[in-house]
């Protein structure tokens, strides 16, 4: 019995990675030691939720059953200053070609096999007591709480990588024309849409390969969601060279082919530039001269001076084909990595950007109409989420220290704060001094 996978090429997850564990408040107790000093230890940052991707997997079926993906959180600090354990990483295999969107915008592109990237950071463990000791301070009373991380709807989207693209109408002998050049089995039969999903396939030809994707056939249309194309043209977008096939049968190959040709450009405008070669199928049944006549009525159209054409059935023009394609995905890679290297070398614009502690010392200071002030900034908002507010007043009066010593008291008394206004920093409230 033969079992089929189902292809999914879409979904949506939801990431968390882990939290990072609370500080521990504690002394020492030891025999002959009086009043020991503070041993709280910090709390183990939370772990990441990682991509790995995996040339094993083809399908993105497995996240529609599995939409949460969590990682461990970091264990809490303990006495001794012991701390506490970091939590597990949680590694997620992923197709190659798995690109990954926060709010539509990529945040991660896989394309090599093994390749990781940490899609969401675990949160920082917080300090035990013992961080805070000091000439002044000898016993600490304060410990941070561990900070949440990071966790957001993530839509995951899979573009095939493939060196050749097959793409033309319905039953224009794609998939037929895989099976015979290559081990993939597609399901073939004498009407439209046979092709449900994308499939895959190897070729090999002389001294080596191409990794060939039959696509769904396209109709009039498909770039704006008629028939099956909008699903799968992603699929096109990755591939090194297209092999565009027409049906020789057909009553006019020009039109046939100026239609994908419109559609792939409306899909995108990129795909209209790629490397393309152009075939007529199903010659077996044909005099010679009708193949004549539709190859010259391609060529015009195409404006290609060479349109092969081949019977995949009868094993006709195969090889010539496959070399051909075979020499115009060598080409095509050639002059990918010479722009790359281009890029790297002469293409760069230099950016003036801020760094990641330059960001962390800004701040503002908003007054609101119920007479408190809202105070936001990465730094300070970040020393709000690991105060324990429940913990003690030393914890409360540690912020305020910081916001001293950052300005922002200053700021919040040139505005007409008071000691008794309430201040707001995320998700947190307080008074600006202790009441």
């Amino acid at each position: 019995m033969v079992y089929k996978i189902m292809f999914v090429d879409t979904a949506k997850v939801f990431i968390q990675a882990g939290k990072g564990g609370d500080g521990a408040v504690s002394f020492r107790h030891e025999i002959y030691v009086d009043k020991g000093g503070p041993d709280g230890g910090d709390g183990g940052r939370g772990g990441n939720v990682v991509f790995k991707a995996t040339k094993n997997l083809n399908t993105l079926l497995d996240f529609r059953y599995k939409p949460e993906l969590k990682a461990k959180p970091g264990q809490n600090g303990a006495k001794q200053n012991k701390r506490g354990r970091s939590g597990q990483d949680f590694i997620v295999k992923v197709p190659m070609g798995t690109v990954v969107k926060k709010d539509g915008r990529i945040i991660a592109d896989l394309t090599i096999d093994d390749q990781e990237v940490i899609i969401a950071n675990g949160g920082d463990g917080g300090f035990g007591n013992a961080h805070f000791k000091s000439s002044t301070r000898q016993a600490p009373k304060i410990a941070e709480l561990g900070e949440a991380g990071d966790q957001f709807e993530a839509e995951l989207e899979l573009k095939l990588l493939a060196d050749v693209g097959l793409v033309g109408f319905p039953n224009a002998g794609k998939s037929t024309f895989l099976s015979v050049v290559s081990n993939a089995r597609p399901e073939i039969a004498d009407y439209a849409f046979t092709t449900l999903t994308p499939n895959l396939g190897v070729a090999d030809i002389d001294d080596g390969s191409l990794l060939i994707a039959d696509i769904p056939g396209l109709i009039e249309g498909a770039s704006q969601g008629k028939g099956l194309g909008d699903a799968f043209l992603r699929h096109v977008e990755r591939t090194s060279v297209l092999l565009h096939l027409i049906d020789a049968y057909s009553n006019d190959v020009a039109a046939d082919y100026a239609t994908i040709r419109k559609e792939l450009a409306d899909y995108s405008p990129e795909l209209a530039t790629r490397p393309e070669v152009v075939a007529l199928t199903k010659t077996e049944g044909l005099d010679e001269d009708i193949i004549a006549m539709q190859i010259e009525a391609a060529k015009k159209v195409a404006n290609h001076d060479q349109v092969f054409a081949i019977s995949s059935s009868a094993q006709q023009g195969i090889k010539e084909l496959l070399r051909e394609l075979r020499r115009q995905v060598v080409t095509a890679r050639e002059a990918a990595e010479l722009e790359e290297q281009t890029d790297d070398e002469h293409g760069q614009v230099a950016r003036i950007t801020l760094t990641g502690e330059e960001l962390s010392k800004a701040w503002s200071v908003e007054k609101l109409e119920d007479g408190g002030y809202k105070v936001t900034g990465q730094r300070i908002e970040k020393f709000a989420r690991r105060t324990d507010f429940e913990g003690g007043y030393q914890n409360i009066n540690r912020l305020r220290d910081i916001m001293k010593k950052m300005g922002i008291t200053h700021e919040l008394r040139r505005q007409g704060a008071q000691g008794d206004s309430v201040i707001y920093i995320g998700a947190s409230d307080f008074t600006l001094v202790e009441q």
